[in-house]
């Protein structure tokens, strides 16, 4: 059902498209059109780098389009894949979800090659781009709903060469925090699939709410181009964070569903501690207000346990149920189970 205008094994550097068939009301014989680059220099290993599974989250499609017009193939030892935006409907609304089918598209995997637009993606990733590819980089932020302290994440595979080079790209990103996280909020994740072909698979949370700074911007930039260098599919020099002047990664984790708080109530929500700072338990974190009945006092948002606050509630409007706050924990990548 896709048509790919590039071809995969031709050396060089190439730009086009997916065409994703599509109909609605003022057109029968539509295309979703997703650009894809190519830049293939023989031999090597081959890395897939994504951006915007999620339409509003930016700052990996800036990252990903500056590095696509940059790369040369005498930059590359194998071949990268980039596509920078995987949900165009969304980036072009400014909306987490696809416009054309409501599809929250990190849910859709492993895809139907007959289904949505977002499902039609989803087994193309699935059935043709993850077997030819040995590395999977997926560049998240929290979108508009979680603001996060800019961090690499992976989830914690099994123990064996996989999970090594997953710590190993993961590190490469040289963000203060590394994250190990669960997936609370259903199945369907482009990771998972990624992961559960063999893939040494790296994301991030680089920042969220619709507020971008040059230096999330800037981390993204430096941080993918590191870890392609790492990992050996540029022939550039890796950089530490040691030589770069800054402190060793934090490695911190939340693995238990107690970890991440929801609102119980709508309203209006106020952050009372800053990203990145260590709490105590039964520390307040947050509070909810109430509009409506301005003399009710707020609702309390509690850390359960000690550890640091990595992510937290971008808009000020919450509904109950919304997640507002994540409490990780430290902990040391040498001595996971």
């Amino acid at each position: 059902m896709i048509r790919a205008t590039v071809d995969y094994s031709r050396e060089g550097r190439q730009f086009g498209h997916l065409y994703i068939p599509y109909s609605y009301n003022l057109a029968g014989w539509a295309n979703l059109m997703v650009p894809i680059a190519v830049i293939n220099n023989g031999p090597g290993p081959t890395a897939l780098v994504l951006a915007g599974n999620h339409g509003d989250e930016y700052p990996g499609q800036v990252a990903v389009m500056r590095l696509l017009r940059k790369l040369q193939p005498e930059h590359v030892q194998g071949r990268i894949i980039l596509i920078p935006t995987l949900t165009m409907p969304g980036a072009k609304a400014g909306t987490r979800l696809s416009p054309l089918d409501g599809k929250n598209f990190n849910r859709c995997f492993p895809g139907n090659a007959e289904g949505t637009p977002c499902e039609a993606l989803a087994h193309y990733l699935t059935t043709v781009l993850f077997p030819m590819s040995d590395i999977v980089i997926d560049i998240h932020t929290g979108g508009r709903g979680v603001d996060f302290y800019p961090c690499a994440h992976m989830h914690l595979v099994p123990d064996g060469p996989q999970r090594k080079k997953m710590l190993e790209g993961t590190e490469a990103f040289n963000t203060d925090f590394c994250f190990l996280y669960s997936d609370i909020a259903g199945t369907g994740l482009l990771p998972v699939e990624a992961e559960n072909q063999g893939k040494i698979v790296i994301t991030t949370e680089m920042g969220g709410s619709e507020n971008v700074t040059a230096a999330v911007h800037s981390l993204t930039q430096s941080g993918l181009t590191n870890v392609l260098n790492t990992l050996g599919v540029l022939k550039g020099k890796p950089a530490s964070r040691k030589e770069l002047g800054q402190k060793p990664t934090r490695w911190v984790q939340a693995l238990d569903w107690q970890d991440y708080r929801f609102a119980p109530e709508s309203g209006v929500y106020e952050n009372i501690v800053p990203l990145g700072q260590d709490v105590a338990a039964g520390t307040v974190v947050g509070a909810i207000h109430f509009l409506e009945r301005p003399e009710r006092d707020p609702i309390e948002v509690i850390a359960p346990s000690k550890g640091v606050l990595i992510a937290t509630r971008a808009p000020s409007i919450v509904t109950q149920g919304d997640c507002v706050a994540v409490i990780a924990h430290d902990v040391d990548p040498r001595k996971l189970p």
